[in-house]
């Protein structure tokens, strides 16, 4: 309890020693209340610190601190012109609860009716933009449970639930929107509605389940940074993107059966005309005519813009955060820096910690004297009390704080941490069986950024590995996984540049509202890789398939790229557009981590939906060539099948695969002598159980594609 003038001067000696009898008294009346220790005067003499020790677990002391809170505040109301702090583990906790909860509920309300509105564009209907919030916002409450269930068996900390909101959203509107828009697309075509929602699921479900395991296998990788928090984010997200992509498979398909007609109403007039415009973008088109026409120069340019974005990621540097990166408008750090202003030991603290066999306590003691004798000599240890000496009942333990004037996250901090961990073993060199160990929160991030960074390269092996291996089994190809790595890479690479740029330089802090400490959050880089891993993947999968399948279809490889990116275009921008908006709102958030996390996320999607599906990707799969398939065979490559020539024009090329405008030869026909038609909706070559007889069949697996 920290007793000061309320306009920062000299405190009044009569008045401060009245108010900490009122603190004791009132203190020692509460049963959450262990001990209430003396008042003590700051040595400048404008503060006075009455020491208050509560009963229970330090771990959930915010829960039960409120008793506490609002008795410190009847003292100030009885005591005009004084300011009562209270500060501690337990009232910090909760101030930083109380002000993360406000923030997280102003985020609620802003990207919620956000992701609303841009999907009422993309849908120009009210239920159709509604289906994928459902759909998300009940994956998320799934794996809520289901992740309860799980940490029975597996660590989870108290981030895990946010994780899940995160990955949740992002990956459950993005695969509701591939299947929407493919299912509206093959209606449009002139399919009934049940064959649609059969070839979205076909088609799109497909991509769906591809996208799912690459971000499942991206995420997994966080289990090799052996440690509790990373195996917690793991694991909800990994049981959050499962959810969406069985919900995506089974709840959305059946929703749609279900809704009929209904999906489209009701419709909102401007908006409905706009999104169900016929014929080709022109501005998609125009957007890729660098890449196709000029694919080497468009691949130097775009590469090394991305790569000049990369270059101040090369030199980051990792710190955890500290109270010096919190926000002062929250009024338990405005406290923390008042207490740390009057009593320096109070604020950064190392803990000393020794453990000795009980016949050598008295050793143990005067070594520690010996130690405290020495920081009492040296600027970069707190000289405004005399650390004392705590004592096991066994004897056996002895441990002592040690303060330091400079903030936790300070390079004055970090010395003074380095001269400890060099002095303790000194110390204690002469006592025999003695083991020694200094810790606290300096300590805590210290180690814990070391640990990241030896465990880093074992995350980011395991994640390219698995993740080649993935896309080679998934597409046959080796061209394709090594590309999807490759472009992956740089987008993230660009993302960090971006990421330094920002925060660890001042010239955006009153922009975003923090303080630079010249560093990046120790555990943002590998929880951000795995992160823009997975969701890059995501868009990268849904985007080649498409041109896969304008490939296999006959078209040649700049039609197919043409095409493929054109047609997947609306849905991966609708998708970029609703991520980077919800990732921004993150970025407004209090905490520093968070601000990061959501600058970090939303740079890193602009990036991967503008510059490499626009440059990057067309320009290098236009000068790949055929080789994009390698080691496979595409129809008119080398060794490939013949096929019919490929439509550009979707409505017109859609129409031609329905049964109703089917023509054939004579000798296609082979024993049908008329024109096949059939109640207008039924395929013969798939659901009639009909097998077409002749040298020329209908490859399913490849739509609008006669195969010899």
């Amino acid at each position: 309890m920290l007793i000061t003038a309320e306009d920062g001067g000299k405190l009044d000696p009569a008045a401060g020693r009245e108010a900490a009898a009122d603190v004791v008294e009132r203190m020692k009346a509460l049963d959450e209340v262990e001990e209430v220790g003396d008042p003590v005067l700051a040595p400048d003499r404008k503060a006075l610190l009455v020491p208050v020790t509560m009963k229970g677990d330090t771990e959930n002391a915010d829960q039960r601190v409120q008793p506490l809170l609002d008795a410190s505040a009847a003292v100030q109301d009885a005591h005009e012109g004084l300011r009562v702090d209270e500060v501690g583990t337990g009232s910090t906790a909760k101030g930083l609860s109380e002000t993360l909860g406000e923030d997280f509920k102003k985020a609620e309300l802003i990207s919620l009716p956000l992701t609303l509105l841009i999907l009422l564009v993309v849908f120009g209907a009210i239920i159709a933009a509604g289906v994928p919030v459902v759909l998300a916002l009940s994956c998320v409450g799934a794996a809520i449970g289901l992740s309860t269930l799980a940490s029975h068996v597996l660590p989870e900390t108290s981030a895990v639930g946010n994780v899940i909101l995160l990955m949740g959203m992002a990956v459950g509107v993005d695969y509701s929107l591939f299947y929407l828009k493919r299912e509206r697309e093959e209606r449009r075509a002139g399919k009934s509605h049940v064959d649609a929602i059969e070839d979205a699921a076909e088609t799109s479900g497909h991509t769906v389940v591809v996208s799912g395991t690459t971000v499942v296998v991206a995420m997994a990788g966080l289990y090799l940074a052996n440690e509790a928090t990373f195996a917690s984010l793991a694991t909800g997200s990994i049981i959050v993107v499962a959810v969406a992509v069985l919900a995506s498979l089974t709840v959305l398909p059946a929703l749609l059966a279900k809704l009929g007609r209904w999906v489209d109403k009701p419709k909102v007039p401007f908006l409905w005309r706009f999104t169900m415009r016929s014929g080709e973008s022109r501005v998609w088109p125009a957007l890729l005519r660098p890449a196709l026409s000029k694919p080497f120069i468009t691949l130097v340019v775009s590469v090394g813009a991305l790569l000049l974005l990369a270059v101040p990621a090369l030199d980051m540097k990792l710190k955890q955060p500290g109270s010096d990166d919190l926000s002062r408008d929250i009024p338990v750090v405005r406290a923390m820096d008042r207490l740390t202003e009057h009593f320096p030991s109070k604020g950064t603290v190392h803990q000393v910690a020794v453990r000795a066999p009980a016949d050598r306590a008295d050793d143990v003691k005067a070594a520690l004297n010996g130690l405290l004798e020495r920081t009492a000599k040296d600027e970069l240890f707190a000289h405004d009390s005399t650390p004392a000496i705590d004592e096991s009942e066994d004897r056996s333990v002895h441990t002592v704080d040690v303060g330091t004037p400079y903030q936790p996250k300070s390079d004055g901090a970090r010395e003074s941490l380095d001269l400890l961990r060099e002095w303790v073993p000194q110390a204690m060199a002469d006592v025999p069986g003695a083991e020694s160990a200094v810790g606290g929160k300096v300590a805590q991030g210290v180690d814990f950024t070391g640990h990241l960074e030896e465990r880093m390269p074992w995350v980011v092996g395991f994640v390219l590995l698995l993740t080649f291996v993935t896309m080679v089994m998934i597409f046959r190809s080796l061209a394709v996984a090594l590309s999807a790595i490759l472009l992956n890479l740089l987008s993230a690479a660009a993302s960090f540049g971006v990421l330094v740029a920002v925060f660890q330089n001042t010239w955006a802090e009153g922009f975003l509202d923090f303080h630079s400490s010249g560093a990046v959050v120790s555990w943002l880089p590998l929880f951000l890789f795995v992160v823009l891993f997975g969701l890059s993947m995501d868009y990268h999968v849904f985007v080649v398939s498409r041109i896969r399948e304008a490939a296999f279809e006959g078209a040649t490889t700049r039609t197919a790229v043409r095409e493929g990116i054109t047609r997947s275009a609306g849905v991966v921008t609708s998708a970029a557009i609703v991520m980077v908006g919800v990732f921004a709102i993150f970025g407004t958030l209090s905490m520093v981590e968070f601000k990061q996390l959501g600058v970090g996320l939303a740079a890193a999607i602009l990036l991967d939906a503008v510059i490499i599906r626009i440059y990057v990707l067309p320009a290098l799969m236009t000068a790949l060539g055929n080789w994009n398939w390698w080691p496979g065979k595409v129809p008119g490559g080398p060794g490939g099948p013949t096929s019919v020539p490929y439509q550009t024009d979707p409505s017109s090329r859609h129409a031609e695969e329905q049964p109703q405008y089917a023509r054939f030869t004579a000798e296609q026909q082979g024993g049908y002598q008329q024109p096949y038609h059939q109640g207008g909706h039924q395929d013969p070559y798939q659901r009639g159980g009909h097998q077409q007889p002749g040298p020329y069949r209908h490859d399913a697996s490849r739509p609008g594609y006669y195969q010899q």
